[in-house]
């Protein structure tokens, strides 16, 4: 979105329509809260005042909107790094199949601190778990350990990471 068409909106950061919550309880974000958002994504160290001025509110508008899109869990600002430069060697996604119900599964995955992410699917997979290991005996361990002694696994598939080509988190707030 321009910070053009943003200006021209009603910008009053003490309106409360910047965020509500639909039906399904995920906040609703209006224009001003995704344009902060796309601001962030371009650069998570940008000024608030740069960002204000972009989006036409005030610097402290701008840190109250942030705070609260945070403590909704609407984003986080972290540092993505490359797991290659920080001593993990071996990346994969594992589909897992599961008898029964998958949430005690995902809750499991989730919990492991190996898994970067847990997504239930509809397809060949009941659940993907992407991976982070420090080597091939790690990515093992936790595979055949854990991951496949978790009640309820049928059986598990590993697409062991040969070359990461793209890992971007820029989908935008469309």
């Amino acid at each position: 979105m321009h910070s053009e068409a943003v200006a021209s909106r009603s910008a009053d950061p003490r309106d409360a329509r910047d965020t509500r919550e639909s039906r399904n309880g995920t906040p609703q974000l209006d224009a001003v809260s995704l344009a902060i958002i796309e601001q962030l994504q371009q650069d998570g160290r940008r000024p608030y005042a740069a960002i204000g001025k972009a989006v036409g509110l005030s610097e402290a508008a701008v840190r109250q909107r942030v705070q609260k899109l945070l403590d909704q869990g609407v984003m986080q600002i972290v540092a993505v790094t490359d797991p290659l430069t920080v001593g993990f060697r071996r990346q994969a996604m594992v589909g897992v199949n599961v008898e029964g119900d998958l949430d005690p599964v995902a809750d499991a995955l989730t919990a492991m601190s190996e898994v970067e992410y847990v997504v239930m699917t509809a397809g060949s997979f009941d659940i993907l778990a992407e991976i982070v290991c420090e080597d091939d005996d790690h990515l093992l361990d936790v595979i055949n350990k854990r991951i496949r002694a978790l009640p309820g696994v049928r059986s598990t598939e590993s697409f062991v990471y040969l070359k990461l080509k793209k890992q971007t988190y820029m989908w935008g707030t469309r």
